[in-house]
């Protein structure tokens, strides 16, 4: 299978989804190493910060030096802001290719209009994806947008967020199958993608739609595929404590069977690397109490025993890293199913928080004309939904 993003033709249709906490350089390096030559999308970052040169969150905006394409996702809900921030991106050659989120689900955000509430409100979204591929487009670089299907069941926008994002110069799209409201229960509704795809194809578009939802093993992106008609799939939780899963989805996406599954051992490798990354990063000290999180989902499904999770939850460098490993049966197989455990969030359903009045209907109907800009500026780190 073929797919470009811009002049970037990729191995794969695939695109690693923006994790706040999880995708930073270390763990996109990690995953090039099993699936060269696809989009691994960076932490996303606030415009505000960006446009403030916040030395924070230019760290953040980092990128290997053999990096490409460099990819980063942005959020924001002000279309002057937006547009300053990624023409501050382009201009220094700091990217190319910029993902603009309209998912986050926060409820700190969407309590203000904005994050996946911005899609309620279609002239304000229009304005700042406007705003994005106006700033973006003299660079050549790509602008792709991230959205969920709606706020709750009976408010879904997926169909006109998707095709306003066309409409707009945007080279692709994707949709988390799932409403603010589902958060990150149940299961993903990969009915709306198919939706999506046929409502863009009937209007003569012919922008490539991705689907991002519950893909846990490399199987699920084929049959996503086929029973969606999308164009790839964008991979989010399924690859934590898993990078492998990318070269698994190249395999699979290329007619060739996917790989067994791994035993401990070559699990406890990858572990070892992907710390030895991160150390190199942040710092050893730094490094080893964010690790924590990952040692918990790359032993998922394996059958360790509480007190060797225990103790990776305490791990507090290499070495306590490496004594660990070495108690283990390299042999030692996934569990059935073990694929299959859903690792980070898996809460909801959420209350969803909107602003006040708007589900009266005289101002819901109001929203189609409204590009009030929603005050969002103090949040600076989120999960990008």
């Amino acid at each position: 299978m073929t797919f470009t993003i811009g002049s970037h033709a990729l191995a794969a249709p695939v695109v690693l989804a923006p994790m706040a906490g999880v995708t930073n350089a270390p763990f996109r390096e990690l995953c090039r190493r099993f699936a060269p030559g696809l989009v691994y999308v960076n932490e996303m970052a606030m415009a505000t910060p960006v446009v403030h040169e916040n030395p924070k969150t230019d760290r953040m905006i980092s990128f290997g030096p053999d990096e490409q394409p460099r990819s980063q996702q942005l959020y924001g809900s002000d279309p002057e802001i937006m547009g300053r921030a990624v023409h501050r991106l382009c201009d220094a050659g700091r990217v190319d290719h910029i993902d603009i989120n309209f998912g986050c689900p926060a409820a700190k955000v969407t309590r203000q209009g904005g994050g996946a509430a911005v899609p309620a409100r279609p002239e304000l979204l229009r304005a700042i994806v406007r705003a994005a591929v106006r700033n973006a487009s003299p660079y050549g670089v790509p602008v792709t947008t991230k959205f969920r299907m709606g706020l709750f069941d009976d408010w879904l926008m997926h169909t006109r967020t998707g095709e306003i994002c066309a409409e707009e110069g945007v080279v692709a799209i994707a949709l988390h199958a799932r409403t603010v409201e589902q958060h990150y229960s149940g299961e993903a509704r990969w009915e709306a993608i198919a939706e999506l795809k046929q409502h863009l194809v009937g209007l003569g578009s012919s922008i490539p739609v991705l689907g991002n939802g519950d893909i846990w093993e490399a199987d699920d992106a084929v049959r996503m595929i086929d029973q969606t008609g999308c164009d790839g799939v964008v991979i989010g939780r399924g690859c934590l404590g898993r990078p492998w899963l990318f070269g698994d989805l190249v395999d699979v996406l290329q007619g060739r069977p996917a790989p067994a599954s791994r035993t401990l051992g070559e699990v406890c490798e990858v572990m070892a690397l992907h710390a030895r990354l991160l150390a190199a990063h942040l710092g050893e000290d730094h490094a080893m109490r964010d690790f924590r999180k990952h040692s918990g989902w790359y032993m998922s499904g394996y059958p360790v025993g509480s007190e060797v999770r225990r103790r990776f939850a305490l791990c507090s460098s290499l070495g306590e890293l490496d004594d660990i490993i070495d108690t283990l049966d390299p042999a030692s197989a996934i569990v059935e199913g073990g694929e299959r455990i859903k690792r980070g969030h898996t809460n909801g359903p959420i209350k969803v928080a909107i602003p006040q009045g708007w589900l009266d209907a005289e101002q819901r109907a109001a929203l189609d004309t409204d590009v009030s800009v929603p005050d969002d500026d103090a949040v600076m780190a989120l999960s990008g939904g």
